[in-house]
């Protein structure tokens, strides 16, 4: 089996996310150039369509920022949970196409719900809890546990956006 460094990772995941905004952003240009050339065109509809055309760059770009915030958000609190040794093992039985089996995935899963449930306000266990779901296939309740995650740690009192404000930690 060959050993790749998690650096090469990092490494493509970068690039392969630089690429998918170069092409995004230029699909998101040639359509906002349609959209002038629709709206400056006689016609009630070629004008409806062209003001749709204007709108779809907007929401696009909006929808890129915000992903590459998540992303960036994530990857922070990995960085952090990995330098403090909390980030979950992955140990768990894999079958030959690589997932995770589902049944060791619903015990980690378990175990990671009863962490945050004691201690709600951890984004450490949120963050656990999130990398379960993703184990366990449910990708949804895995963004939306990494969004609380990310939630408490900015709320966290030692985190520096926190910690100039009253009440925080220097």
């Amino acid at each position: 089996m060959i050993f790749i460094a998690p650096a090469f990772f990092f490494l493509a995941t970068r690039v392969w996310v630089a690429v998918v905004v170069v092409l995004l952003a230029l699909y998101l240009v040639l359509t906002a150039q349609r959209g002038w050339l629709l709206l400056a065109s006689d016609g009630f509809l070629a004008k409806g369509l062209g003001v749709a055309l204007l709108l779809l760059p907007v929401v696009g770009a909006w929808v890129l920022a915000r992903e590459i915030a998540f992303g960036t958000r994530v990857e922070r609190l990995a960085r952090t949970l990995e330098r403090e040794g909390g980030l979950p093992d992955d140990d768990l039985p894999r079958r030959p196409s690589g997932r995770i089996v589902r049944a060791a995935a619903d015990a980690a899963f378990e175990r990671y719900r009863v962490e945050v449930q004691a201690d709600p306000e951890d984004w450490r266990r949120w963050f656990r809890l999130a990398w379960a779901y993703d184990a366990a296939g449910d990708r949804t309740r895995a963004r939306r546990s990494m969004r609380d995650a990310i939630r408490h740690h900015t709320a966290d009192p030692g985190h520096p956006a926190v910690a100039g404000r009253s009440g925080g930690t220097p």
